[in-house]
């Protein structure tokens, strides 16, 4: 066998507080493979287990929030440079997150608020939306919802989409990535996705062709996509635009590994040949 040297390179390293998904289209799994993708090292710490597949979520068993603040205290090792922030399925799971949150000031954190699975299962409770609301996203620098989350996030008092990014900007959050995946925007082509990005100066949008399958884990997928391109230094225009263009491609690369929907293969770039070390 060859001698291997080891790299004193450094990765941007991304602390993930999310589900796990046991399919491997969605949660943890997800978001190591699309942080890999790009470049960077992912940390994670399960905010709730599941029972899911390819179809739906049938369970959620949240974690108890000590058992995430003991793992997150011993990782002091690493040099965190950004945090993404999944599926939270309690309020002491939630307890838990904002703790270890307040352990990185200044470190750049993206929140994707999975509110609904993709077979339609009811993820959040008002109450903890409502807490969500008024404890996280004032720390967060860039929520990444599809058009229901942001309705649910934004509550009742907005019939645009506009109005209610503006909404969840004034308590704190520092940028929305609205993502049209699940529904066209009004007078927008159905064989168009339209997403736009929301700031407190500014806004832009960017118009993909819509793939025609419906696709488990997109979200995770552009969500950690995005916070690796932050703890590498990007902008925040071009962290959003890079981490869309590698979310679509690893989405028309996906595959069905069974009747349910298609699962994005985020490692679509690396050989599927095996290999041999000698």
């Amino acid at each position: 066998m060859s001698q291997i040297s080891l790299s004193s390179q450094q990765l941007p390293v991304v602390l993930v507080l999310a589900g796990h998904d046991p399919s491997g289209g969605a949660g943890l799994t997800a978001d190591s493979e699309a942080i890999a993708a790009c470049g960077g090292w992912a940390l994670t710490i399960p905010t709730a287990l599941t029972v899911q597949n390819g179809d739906d979520v049938q369970r959620v068993l949240p974690c108890r929030g000590d058992d995430m603040r003991a793992m997150a205290s011993v990782l002091d090792d690493f040099s965190v440079a950004a945090i993404k922030v999944g599926l939270i399925a309690s309020l002491d799971a939630l307890d838990a997150v904002v703790d270890i949150i307040q352990r990185y000031p200044g470190v750049p954190l993206v929140l994707d608020p999975v509110l609904k699975s993709g077979g339609g299962t009811e993820l959040y409770t008002t109450e903890l939306i409502d807490a969500c609301r008024d404890r996280l996203l004032p720390l967060v620098d860039i929520l990444t919802p599809n058009r229901y989350e942001l309705a649910c996030l934004a509550g009742d008092s907005w019939d645009n989409d506009t109005d209610r990014a503006v909404a969840l900007l004034s308590l704190g959050c520092q940028a929305v990535l609205v993502t049209a995946t699940d529904e066209p925007l009004p007078n927008t082509s159905s064989e168009c996705v339209m997403h736009t990005l929301h700031t407190p100066d500014n806004g832009r949008q960017w118009h993909w062709p819509r793939l025609p399958d419906h696709f488990h884990g997109s979200g995770c997928t552009l969500a950690a996509s995005l916070a690796v391109r932050l703890a590498s230094g990007e902008s925040l225009i071009q962290a959003c635009e890079q981490a869309q263009s590698y979310t679509w491609q690893s989405l028309r690369h996906g595959w069905r590994p069974g009747d349910g929907q298609c699962f994005p293969r985020r490692l679509w770039r690396h050989s599927t040949h095996p290999f041999s070390m000698e």
